[in-house]
């Protein structure tokens, strides 16, 4: 897993918005039409949703098949930005997300 102190060190690779506390090693940027006909599917289920105290950001985490996750981001402008992870990847980082202050599980 890539640490917070990593980002923006040159990598080409998609990343999380400073704003998320945690980073996932190998992240796919997905269109917003591929990600939201993805989580739309049937079987596909919501692991967690998390809001930021301001309630302007959020994320949410969808079970896509056994091994891999989809990650939303909705800004406080309300857009929706889509990423493909390892689901393993996603459970190592889940304790940042959980243990950060400025962040609350919605359910």
């Amino acid at each position: 897993m890539a640490t917070r102190g990593s980002r923006g060190s040159g990598g080409a690779g998609a990343q999380l918005p400073e704003v998320v506390p945690f980073d996932l090693a190998h992240l796919t940027r997905l269109s917003w039409e591929l990600g939201s006909r993805v989580i739309d599917d049937d079987g596909v289920s919501c692991h967690g949703e998390w809001e930021h105290r301001d309630a302007l950001w959020a994320v949410s985490v969808f079970d896509v098949t056994g091994e891999t996750v989809v990650v939303r981001v909705r800004t406080p402008t309300g857009r929706e930005h889509f990423y493909g992870a390892a689901r393993m990847d996603f459970e190592a980082a889940r304790p940042a997300l959980d243990a950060a202050p400025a962040w609350r599980s919605r359910g």
